[in-house]
């Protein structure tokens, strides 16, 4: 991995980062932080919404002086494969910095968009042999980006020991934004898209009793709250399931980094106890 910048921050060492990876066939861009001290320290991955590039979380969530007090890397990938010659669209919510957090089996996208096997394969290896973790991880994110943290923990519990979520799109096949991404990247075929949709996992028992909790913070002033994340549909997965699930409403909260910011370190406060345990 090329090393763009580096910053120091609440003691600890901030590095911007770029790739080859072989997952996508792209250059891809992350940021790591590494808390102070020798380590080893255990890892949280979060994953971003759309739109975003590693640089929204980096610079707007406030993660860092959390990560340090509790001696967690934090790693934060781009939101897909990017450049010339990856496939794109006009809108905000398809092709590059709407990957999903899944492998497309559809053209154009099934060349580049294979952002599940880049998290839980490449990402998770390149980390792993290039700073000093204890291979504990956690995963996070929000939005489409917290879709893909409980997704991703879901599908693959063995990675994972925590997992945790700010306003995702809990159930993606039943709202616009996720009905109109697997469409494109997965296929007419709307049966393999409840594969990659949390709230239907956790009915089927996908990953169960691999957590013993699962945190989701929502604000309620979110005006994304009715229409695209429907927080209720995982809820009443989980007590259906009997899969615990904390789901806090946040009153007053938006969709910004202002509301993340603002819990992010009940999120690693969460995270650092069962890395640590």
């Amino acid at each position: 991995m090329e090393t763009l910048k580096t910053h120091v921050v609440h003691g600890g060492t901030l590095r911007y980062l770029r790739h080859d990876s072989a997952t996508t066939g792209t250059a891809m861009t992350l940021s790591v932080f590494v808390p102070p001290g020798e380590g080893p320290f255990p890892v949280l991955i979060w994953l971003s919404g759309l739109t975003c590039t590693e640089d929204n979380f980096t610079t707007k969530a406030g993660a860092y002086g959390a990560a340090a007090e509790h001696g967690v890397i934090v790693v934060a990938p781009d939101t897909s494969p990017r450049g010339e010659g990856v496939a794109d669209d006009p809108a905000y919510d398809l092709g590059q910095g709407a990957g999903f957090y899944v492998d497309a089996t559809e053209a154009p996208w099934a060349t580049h968009f294979r952002m599940e096997s880049y998290v839980v394969g490449e990402l998770i290896a390149l980390v792993d042999a290039a700073f000093p973790t204890t291979k504990a991880r956690a995963i996070s994110g929000h939005s489409m980006g917290g879709h893909g943290a409980l997704t991703l923990a879901l599908r693959h519990p063995h990675l994972f020991r925590s997992v945790s979520a700010f306003a995702p799109i809990a159930s993606p096949t039943r709202c616009p934004w996720g009905e109109k991404a697997f469409a494109a990247y997965l296929g007419a075929d709307r049966e393999p898209w409840a594969e990659h949709d949390a709230a239907r996992l956790i009915e089927e028992g996908v990953g169960a009793g691999c957590f013993d909790d699962i945190l989701i913070d929502q604000g309620d002033a979110d005006p994304f709250l009715t229409e695209q994340l429907k927080p209720e549909l995982l809820v009443a997965a989980a007590e259906a399931a009997g899969q615990t699930v904390t789901l806090r409403m946040q009153p007053g909260y938006d969709h910004s980094y202002f509301f993340m910011a603002s819990f992010m370190a009940d999120h690693l406060a969460f995270h650092a106890a069962r890395l640590k345990s």
